[in-house]
C-alpha cells in the first residue's frame, strides 16, 4: 500500500513539475476560450456577409504560442459552400493556410507562391498575447471578404489579449 501511494505521489509530483505538462494545461484553456468566443466572431460574419448579399464561407483559427505549431478552428456555411464555379470552404481555407505560413494577411505580396497557395486575398492575421487569431471569408469580392474577414478578427483577438 505504501509503495502504490509512493508511485502515485512520484507520478502526480513529476507531472505537476514537467512544463510541459503546463504548457498543455494552458493550451486547453486557450482551446475553451476560442469555442466559446469563435460562435460569435463566426456570427459577426455572418451577419456582415448577409448586409452586404454575400453568400460562402467564414473560417476562424487560433495559433497558440509563438509559431504555428497546432491551430483550433471553426467553421461557418453562410448561404452556400459552393458555387458553380469555385468551392468556397477550400478558397477560404486556403486562404487561412497561407496565413499560417507566413503570418501575414492572406494575398500579401512580398514572396513567391509555394505550392498550395494561390495568393488570394480576403484573409486577416493579428499577433495576440498568446498566439495568433485568423479569419478568412470566400464568396463575396475581394474588398467585402477582407472586411468580413476584419470584422471577425475583431471579436475573436479580445479574448486572447
Amino acid at each position: 500500500m505504501k509503495n502504490k501511494f509512493l508511485l502515485v505521489f512520484t507520478f502526480v509530483f513529476l507531472m505537476m513539475c514537467n512544463p510541459f505538462f503546463g504548457q498543455q494545461k494552458n493550451q486547453l484553456k486557450l482551446e475553451k476560450i476560442f469555442i466559446k468566443s469563435a460562435a460569435k466572431a463566426l456570427l459577426a460574419m455572418e451577419k456582415e456577409a448577409i448586409d452586404v448579399k454575400a453568400e460562402g464561407v467564414a473560417i476562424v483559427c487560433f495559433v497558440p504560442g509563438d509559431s504555428v505549431q497546432s491551430w483550433i478552428s471553426k467553421m461557418k456555411v453562410v448561404g452556400s459552400l459552393s458555387d458553380e464555379k469555385a468551392n468556397l470552404l477550400a478558397i477560404a481555407s486556403a486562404k487561412a493556410s497561407e496565413m499560417a505560413e507566413t503570418l501575414k494577411n492572406s494575398g500579401e505580396k512580398g514572396r513567391k507562391l509555394k505550392t498550395g497557395e494561390f495568393g488570394w486575398a480576403g484573409g486577416v492575421i493579428v499577433k495576440v498575447k498568446s498566439g495568433f487569431v485568423l479569419a478568412s471569408f470566400s464568396g463575396a469580392k475581394t474588398q467585402q471578404d477582407i472586411a468580413i474577414s476584419k470584422i471577425g478578427l475583431t471579436m475573436l483577438a479580445p479574448f486572447f489579449n
